[in-house]
C-alpha cells in the first residue's frame, strides 16, 4: 500500500480515500487528467480538456492492449468508437494529434459520448472532501450540487457555473502547490491504484504495469545476434512464409504479440523477415498452422545449441534475459529431449498465454504473399 505525503495544510486522509469503492475507471483518468495539467502549469480547466484527456490516455490501453476498463464502460466504448471511425488511426497516434482531433470534432455520437463521461465523475470524484453530501443529495440538480460542493473549503476544486463541456473547474492553489512539489509519489499512487483495478478488471492478461502507457522502444539485438550465428552454420526458414532468412532481413516477432504478453520470453520469440513482422503486427497466428513449425524452428536451435559450443554460448547470454521462469528454462531447453517431448512442453507453456489473448480480443492472422 503507497501512502502520500503528509500535509499540515490539506487533508490528506480525504485524497486518500479517492479511490475507494470505485467500480468504474473515470476517476482515474479524471484525476490523472487534472495531475498533468496542474503539473503543465494550468489550473483553471475544462471539462471537455479533461474528458479529452481521458480518452487519450484510455486510447494505447484500449486499441493496442484490448484491455477491459469496466462494466459497459463509456471511456472505452468512446474509444473504440472514435477508432471504428477513423480506422486511419493507429494505436501508436501521438497524444497531441488524438487531442487536436477530438477538439475539433463535430461528430455527434462522439460529443453524446463525451457528454456521457461528464454526468458524474467531476463531483463524486470529490465525495471524500464533503462528507455532509450523502445519499439523494447527490441527485439534486447540477447547479444547485455545485453549489453545495463549492461551500466547503476542504475540496480539491470548485466549478464556474455549469455549461455542459464547457463548464471550467478551478484547481484550489494549496492542491496545485501540493501535486507540483509532490509529483512523482502522486503519479506512482494513482499508478498503484490503477494497476489494482485494471488487473481486477482483466484477471487473465499479464504485464497490467506495463500497458499504462505506449512501450519504450524493446531491445532485442542479443536475440536477433542468438539467430544470426545459427544462420552461419544452417539455412533457417522463417515460420510464417517459409522464406530462408538473411543476416540483413531478420527481425524478431513474438508468436503471442507483445501487446498482450508484455514480455520478451525466448519461448515466445522467433525469426522472421521485417515485412512479416510488419504484417503480422498484434495479431495472433494461426495456432494449427503455424504452431508445430514454430516447434521444428525452435527445436532445431535447441539441437544446435546442444550440438555447437558457440550457439550454446550465446543461448545462454539471451537466456539470463530472456527466460526468467527456471521451471521452464528446465522444461524446455535443459535437458537432452526428443521432438514430441520438447513440442508438448513448449505448447504447455504457450497455449495457454495464446487462448488467453484469443479471449482477450485478438485477431488471428495467417500469412498472404501479399502481405509480404
Amino acid at each position: 500500500m503507497m501512502n502520500l505525503p503528509y500535509s499540515e495544510e490539506l487533508h490528506i486522509e480525504n485524497l486518500s480515500r479517492l479511490f475507494d469503492n470505485t467500480s468504474e475507471c473515470y476517476k482515474f483518468f479524471w484525476f490523472k487528467a487534472i495531475v498533468e495539467k496542474v503539473i503543465a502549469g494550468e489550473n483553471e480547466i475544462s471539462f471537455e480538456e479533461l474528458v479529452d484527456d481521458m480518452i487519450a490516455s484510455a486510447w494505447y490501453m484500449v486499441t493496442e492492449f484490448h484491455l477491459n476498463l469496466g462494466p459497459k464502460d463509456t471511456l472505452e466504448s468512446v474509444v473504440k468508437l472514435i477508432k471504428d471511425k477513423n480506422p486511419h488511426f493507429k494505436s501508436s497516434i501521438k497524444k497531441s494529434e488524438l487531442l487536436a482531433y477530438l477538439s475539433e470534432t463535430k461528430d455527434k455520437d462522439i460529443i453524446s459520448k463525451k457528454r456521457t463521461l461528464i454526468l458524474n465523475v467531476p463531483y463524486r470524484l470529490q465525495a471524500p472532501f464533503v462528507p455532509e453530501i450523502k445519499g439523494k443529495v447527490w441527485d439534486v440538480p447540477k447547479d444547485v450540487l455545485i453549489e453545495n460542493i463549492n461551500r466547503s473549503n476542504r475540496i480539491m476544486y470548485y466549478f464556474l457555473g455549469i455549461n455542459g463541456l464547457a463548464t471550467k473547474i478551478v484547481v484550489k492553489d494549496e492542491w496545485v502547490d501540493y501535486f507540483i512539489k509532490n509529483q512523482e509519489i502522486v503519479k506512482g499512487w494513482l499508478e498503484y491504484n490503477m494497476i489494482l483495478y485494471i488487473q481486477k478488471r482483466n484477471p487473465s492478461v499479464p504485464g497490467i504495469a506495463d500497458k499504462l502507457y505506449p512501450p519504450q522502444e524493446r531491445k532485442l539485438e542479443d536475440i536477433k545476434k542468438y539467430w544470426k550465428l545459427i544462420l552461419t552454420i544452417e539455412p533457417v526458414k522463417e515460420i510464417y512464409g517459409k522464406n530462408t532468412l538473411t543476416a540483413k532481413d531478420i527481425s524478431i516477432d513474438h508468436f503471442v504479440p507483445w501487446s498482450y504478453v508484455a514480455h520478451d520470453e525466448m519461448w515466445n520469440l522467433n525469426p522472421t523477415t521485417k515485412s512479416i513482422n510488419s504484417a503480422k503486427s498484434n495479431n495472433l497466428p494461426d495456432w494449427d498452422k503455424y504452431f508445430k513449425r514454430l516447434a521444428k524452428l525452435e527445436y532445431k536451435a535447441y539441437q544446435m545449441m546442444w550440438k555447437y559450443d558457440l550457439v550454446r554460448k550465446e543461448f545462454e547470454k539471451c537466456a539470463k534475459k530472456h527466460i526468467n521462469d527456471d521451471k521452464i528454462k528446465y522444461r524446455i531447453y535443459e535437458s537432452k529431449i526428443g521432438f514430441e517431448q520438447f513440442k508438448r512442453e513448449l505448447e504447455s507453456v504457450i497455449l495457454p498465454v495464446y487462448k488467453s489473448a484469443l479471449n482477450c480480443g485478438f485477431g488471428t492472422w495467417e500469412y498472404k504473399k501479399m502481405d509480404d
